[in-house]
């Protein structure tokens, strides 16, 4: 029986039909193709020969950064065959200063600026030199210019315009332990008026001096800042109870050169017209910034009042340090010691000579103490206490001689404990930062961002403003808001690096270990 379903024959799909070559088509010749794109591979591979060998992979890697254009000639300079480059070949150029925490190491970087032995990030974060500073980007490319996503991989603060944290001073209100009486409106008017200025910036440029680069300032001295007002020649302190057995009092130089001591040398040269006496007192004029009579004097008032705090001799001010800064305060001890030594090194005595020799060795260990970063250091040994106070004495009659003998001292210092707080004079407040003013003056005033004391609203009037609004323990720094007035996406820059450092500068190594984190 012959079936009704379509038949399927050649060229026959369905009801439709398609033409059908009758004979098989021979396919064109491939060998050309063949030819064309074995050439072309050896092409290929004889650039990228060339490149490597001639060229050192400049088009493949990209052309090296102009600092490293030299090593194009030789890429194991850098690289070592499967490790790229490595941070070993870094530091063959990079730390030749030696030593076992190089400037340029993850370390320094903990320890920089901190006041904390470990801040570190886990050692699994800790990325090679060649992770942050990107090479063959070509010749233009600046190996600093580190993108923001390294930094946030261990800082998470967020963006600049956001996410970043105040200011700490700003942020907790922190005060200027600066130990000084320092009204700010009162000295800008009188220098104005002394140098006849018409510019408060003027005023506030005599005594802020900038350091060369224009960075930063130089540390505020009293001779350059202070000696042209302060302490004329009729300065003289009062009248002061001459020193007698059991009662405070104030020693004459011949008192002084009989009990004689380390560090009274000056005495043998000093002149004795300046010290006036009268009964049973006596005055000294005129009165020296640091005057060796008046420091001697609050010295030994200090030592018969306060007998337990034997090492605060070594200092001439207080201990009181911001913190990360204890090694400054041993360092000054070491240098008293240091001069106390040669004070008395002429003497032939076999005994002092026996006595020197074992001082001196215990001077360089204290030395290499104080230099190693993790030593523990305790600057509270140099405190006056209440705890080291002769409480058998007459703290009343010891704080009257004290505070008549340092009353030109009182008019910029304080006085505690018989003794004058160390004065800060060269602070930093942002912690872990880097301020350059350079780049800022020729946008602002000193005056634009320095106004919490509000300087310019007294500065016509004869009005000084209150106490509390200004003095010396006001940070007068804008908070980051301020900042972020020009700091914007589209206006000043906001990278990380714009005001962060990952590298200690090398110029200033104090600031390694010695600085708790403040431009």
């Amino acid at each position: 029986m012959e079936s009704n379903e379509p038949r399927f024959e050649k060229g026959v799909f369905s009801s439709s039909r398609f033409a059908v070559a009758r004979k098989y088509l021979p396919m064109s010749s491939r060998s050309r193709l063949f030819l064309v794109g074995a050439v072309t591979a050896l092409l290929f591979i004889a650039l990228f020969l060339a490149d490597a060998y001639v060229g050192r992979a400049a088009m493949v890697a990209g052309g090296l950064s102009e600092k490293h254009a030299l090593f194009a000639k030789d890429c194991a300079t850098c690289h070592m065959p499967g490790h790229g480059a490595t941070n070993a070949k870094c530091e063959s150029c990079h730390q030749q200063s030696g030593g076992d925490r190089p400037v340029y190491s993850f370390a320094r970087h903990y320890e920089y600026r901190s006041s904390e032995t470990d801040r570190s990030a886990p050692k699994y974060k800790e990325a090679s030199c060649g992770t942050c500073h990107r090479e063959h980007q070509g010749r233009e490319n600046a190996l600093q210019r580190v993108a923001d996503a390294q930094c946030v991989s261990c800082h998470t603060t967020g963006s600049f315009a956001s996410g970043h944290p105040e200011f700490e001073f700003a942020a907790k209100k922190l005060t200027n332990s600066a130990n000084l009486r320092f009204p700010h409106v009162l000295h800008v008017r009188e220098v104005m008026e002394r140098d006849s200025l018409k510019d408060a910036e003027g005023a506030c440029l005599s005594c802020h001096t900038p350091k060369p680069d224009g960075r930063t300032f130089e540390p505020i001295s009293y001779a350059r800042g202070c000696d042209g007002c302060h302490l004329r020649p009729s300065e003289a302190t009062p009248f002061l109870p001459l020193h007698t057995a059991g009662k405070p009092g104030a020693m004459t130089l011949s008192d002084i050169r009989r009990e004689g001591g380390p560090g009274t040398q000056w005495v043998d040269h000093w002149n004795p017209n300046e010290l006036t006496e009268q009964g049973s007192q006596i005055r000294k004029r005129p009165v020296y910034h640091a005057d060796p009579w008046v420091l001697e004097n609050l010295r030994r008032l200090r030592r018969e009042l306060y007998p337990g705090a034997e090492l605060a001799d070594l200092l001439r001010t207080s201990p009181e340090m911001s913190v990360g800064e204890t090694r400054v305060v041993h360092r000054e001890a070491i240098r008293t010691l240091q001069a106390q030594i040669e004070s008395v090194r002429g003497d032939p005595s076999p005994d002092v000579q026996r006595e020197l020799a074992t001082l001196t060795g215990l001077v360089q260990q204290l030395e290499r103490k104080v230099d190693s970063p993790f030593a523990p250091l305790d600057e509270t040994k140099f405190a006056v206490s209440e705890a080291s106070r002769d409480t058998s004495r007459n703290e009343g009659a010891y704080r009257a001689v004290v505070d008549s003998l340092t009353k030109s001292c009182r008019e910029c210092h304080v006085v505690d404990k018989a003794t004058i707080r160390r004065v800060k004079t060269d602070q930093r407040a942002l912690v872990r930062a880097e301020f350059n003013h350079r780049a800022h003056v020729t946008h602002a005033r000193c005056l634009d961002c320095h106004n919490v004391i509000q300087t310019r609203a007294f500065l016509d009037t004869e009005d000084n403003p209150p106490a509390e609004r200004d003095n010396a323990t006001i940070f007068n720094l804008p908070a980051i808001a301020t900042c972020r007035t020009c700091h914007t996406s589209t206006a000043a820059p906001t990278r990380c690096t714009s005001c962060h450092v990952f590298h200690p500068d090398k110029s200033h190594w104090a600031q390694l270990t010695d600085q708790p984190g403040h431009p």
